[in-house]
């Protein structure tokens, strides 16, 4: 059987995939995009979109009608609120929105079709290799039908057979996420602020380094979720489950919480990657482990890494893939690398416990944390937030060994 051809095989329809098919499509590339799931497949996800991924929504022309505006960040942390506006001086805008997966990922498809790029559902795919191990297309893995690629993006989210055929894989001494959400029927579904309680206890009273989200949809519900991080003592017992249960019961009677609307749902959050591109492919997003650590958000950098690849593609097939890890190593390595160190960090209950009142404890911090939690930082932001953050990397180099070495146990 003779292998259909395309420039760019996008292997996922998520945020990430189709923002690399709609760049590349509208620049005149030929692109299909695979994917396994059935039109309309709901991905588990916060469904919350910052400042910055509205930005990048808007570079691709995607219209947010029918999400839900959000203006600011209400932070908790014990007996401590503080409720921020997203900063209008940054450089991505001044609101962000809340979007359920479902609209959002079909929006996004739509546009790619529109863009001219060709979809395949149902059609779950893996690389295919030449004899010196340049990925040069992809193989259904249901009925060995071939395309010829001259690059391969692999937008897989969370690590999976392709990711590991290709070598990008979690680096397994680093720290990841686990988070679970929900929906439920509230009154205030078209609150303008989402709600981020930073101070968490496990079953057992201990603190989880994490934070438990109430983000309003503005369609009569909310997605009520909570997320870990892996550096936590006893990580490997915790039941998200109870967590997101014991975290309803603070909430429900402030936000007249109904039953939930389905069973809560789980996913991985990965944080690094052992390889992010190589000969005729590159990771994007989730893929790339392009996670902020600090709140688990990755739509926004699953949408700026997939056009980034197609842009640097357009203009450079060949040396696509390696102009592009340079270019993401220099905007968010750097930012992704803090947040990991401080995963760790937080690992510890009593830097935990104190840690994180200090966080929102002044104005001044609450903005900084304002910034974090907004993915508002990279390589070339400017202001008070990036140099704070650039001395506490610093300083978390020194003791990261020490972290590590003396971390809680899972």
């Amino acid at each position: 059987m003779t292998p259909a051809r395309c420039d760019i095989a996008v292997i996922g329809a998520g945020p990430a995939g189709a923002a690399a098919a709609i760049r590349a499509a509208r620049n005149g590339a030929r692109v299909t995009v695979f994917e396994k799931g059935s039109p309309g497949r709901d991905k588990v996800c916060g469904d919350g979109l910052t400042p910055r991924a509205v930005s990048a929504l808007a570079q691709l022309d995607v219209s947010l009608d029918g999400a839900h505006r959000i203006d600011g960040l209400r932070m908790i942390a014990g007996s401590t609120r503080r409720e921020l506006l997203w900063p209008a001086g940054n450089r991505f805008g001044a609101h962000g929105a809340v979007w359920p997966r479902r609209a959002l990922d079909q929006h996004l498809v739509e546009a790619a079709e529109q863009a001219g790029a060709e979809i395949l559902w149902n059609t779950e795919v893996m690389p295919t290799l030449s004899d010196h191990a340049t990925v040069v297309g992809v193989q259904s893995t249901d009925d060995g039908r071939r395309w010829q690629a001259d690059l391969v993006v692999l937008a897989t989210g969370a690590p999976g057979a392709a990711a590991r055929m290709l070598g990008a894989e979690r680096v397994d001494t680093e720290p990841f996420g686990l988070a679970i959400r929900t929906y439920a029927p509230s009154p205030r579904h078209s609150d303008r602020h989402l709600e981020a309680c930073l101070t968490l206890r496990g079953a057992e009273g201990g603190w989880v380094p994490g934070y438990g989200w109430m983000f309003p949809a503005g369609d009569g519900t909310v997605n009520i979720g909570v997320g870990s991080m892996s550096t936590m003592k006893g990580f490997r017992r915790l039941n998200l489950n109870q967590l997101l249960n014991d975290y309803r019961s603070q909430v429900a009677d402030e936000w007249e919480l109904g039953d939930y609307l389905e069973r809560p749902r789980a996913w991985r959050l990965p944080m690094s990657t052992v390889r992010r591109h190589g000969p005729g492919w590159a990771a994007v997003g989730d893929a790339a482990g392009l996670i902020n650590p600090m709140n688990g958000e990755g739509i926004d950098y699953g949408l700026e890494s997939g056009m980034i690849l197609a842009d640097l593609f357009c203009e450079d097939p060949a040396g696509a893939p390696g102009a592009y890890d340079r270019i993401v190593g220099e905007r968010f390595d750097g930012f992704l690398r803090t947040g990991r160190r401080f995963s760790f960090l937080i690992g510890h209950p009593w830097i935990l416990r104190n840690g994180l009142r200090l966080a929102v404890g002044t104005q001044t911090v609450a903005n900084i944390t304002l910034q974090v939690m907004g993915n508002l930082i990279d390589g070339d932001t400017e202001g008070l937030a990036p140099r704070v953050l650039d001395m506490a990397d610093r300083g978390l180099r020194l003791a990261d060994p020490l972290l590590r070495r003396t971390r809680a146990a899972a």
